[in-house]
């Protein structure tokens, strides 16, 4: 059974930072994508950040502005997102998931997120 359990979240000032984890389960970094997605209420969830299955590149959308960096430690299966110069707007519940790859949009596993909260 695939298990992703997110953490980190939390309340930021603006122009600060944050990372978050994934801590995953049940699957093979070899078989699946994994990313890092965000949603406020009423807007869909969009993603910020994706790594990809076998070579692990990693993608961004230009939303995240080279502000966000994914990155993994396989060993102890564990994904993170860090997050500078944060702003309100990045103010979301921020979720990991797992497409099959980068490039497809079907997320087949999702966690249950956690908070960012970005003060003025």
């Amino acid at each position: 059974e695939v298990q992703l359990v997110e953490s980190g979240g939390g309340l930021v000032q603006a122009g600060g930072s944050l990372r978050l984890s994934c801590n995953t389960s049940g699957f093979s970094f070899d078989d699946y994508a994994i990313g890092w997605f965000r949603q406020v209420p009423g807007k869909e969830r969009e993603g910020v950040a994706c790594m990809d299955r076998g070579d692990g590149s990693t993608y961004y959308p230009d939303s995240a502005g080279g502000r966000f960096t994914m990155s993994a430690d396989i060993a102890k299966n564990l994904v993170y997102l860090r997050m500078n110069s944060l702003k309100p707007e990045d103010t979301a519940v921020y979720y990991c998931g797992t497409p099959r790859a980068c490039a497809l949009p079907e997320v087949e596993h999702w966690g249950q997120g956690t908070q960012v909260t970005v003060s003025s």
